[in-house]
């Protein structure tokens, strides 16, 4: 992996913040139950799983969206693996990326495949169950050569005032253009011009309750 490592400073709970952006990679209160909320059931997730479900991210981060969706998929039992592209600026480190983890036990029980291949500077995981790759890089360089579909996207960015250039127009009319039919995205912000973003690439955008101290959400659907 040939980039910026992500720059940390833990937490007294074991909270990693980027100092790079000045912001936790998950919600303090409980950063599973916070991926539950937005991301599995703002994509109407694990309902609309079927063979071959694609989901994509921007903003890898601690990998743990990936591990709760991977967990939802278990339960699910949907036959073949669940297909996952991630795109990360900074990646962690491996040791960091375990760290980060176990404060998920759940979610850190199934990151085994993850943390081997991440330890050995491999971006991709491929098991029965899991079909995953991260594209390490700026998205708004990487997402464009990208030449997937995914039918789910995770926009899970730094907070939109402190790392704006994840949720430009330019970037989200990419997540669009990269969005099989009746594709959707959630996301954990309602800011205005996020969702104006997302309204000119094309999704139907609907503002939701949010999780634990955050008021609002958004979720978004292709036609």
């Amino acid at each position: 992996m040939k980039a910026p490592p992500a720059d940390l400073e833990w937490k007294p709970d074991g909270v990693p913040v980027s100092r790079h952006f000045d912001d936790p990679y998950f919600s303090l209160d409980n950063g599973l139950a916070e991926t539950r909320h937005v991301f599995l059931a703002g994509n109407d997730l694990p309902a609309r799983f079927r063979p071959g479900f694609h989901i994509a991210e921007l903003g890898f981060g601690t990998g743990l969206n990936l591990l709760a969706a991977l967990l939802a998929w278990q339960d699910s039992g949907t036959p073949g693996p669940l297909r996952y592209t991630g795109f990360e600026a900074y990646p962690m480190t491996a040791p960091d990326l375990d760290r980060a983890l176990r404060r998920f036990p759940e979610a850190h029980a199934v990151a085994a495949p993850l943390l081997d291949a991440w330890s050995r500077g491999e971006t991709c995981v491929q098991t029965p169950v899991l079909q995953a790759e991260i594209v390490i890089g700026d998205a708004r360089t990487t997402l464009p050569d990208w030449s997937g579909q995914a039918d789910a996207w995770f926009l899970d960015g730094f907070a939109p005032a402190r790392n704006p250039q994840l949720w430009e127009a330019d970037l989200m009319a990419q997540v669009a253009r990269h969005t099989a039919p009746h594709g959707t995205c959630a996301t954990y912000t309602a800011a205005g011009f996020v969702r104006r973003n997302l309204v000119e690439a094309g999704f139907t955008v609907t503002r939701t309750a949010g999780y634990g101290r955050k008021r609002h959400m958004t979720q978004g659907q292709m036609p």
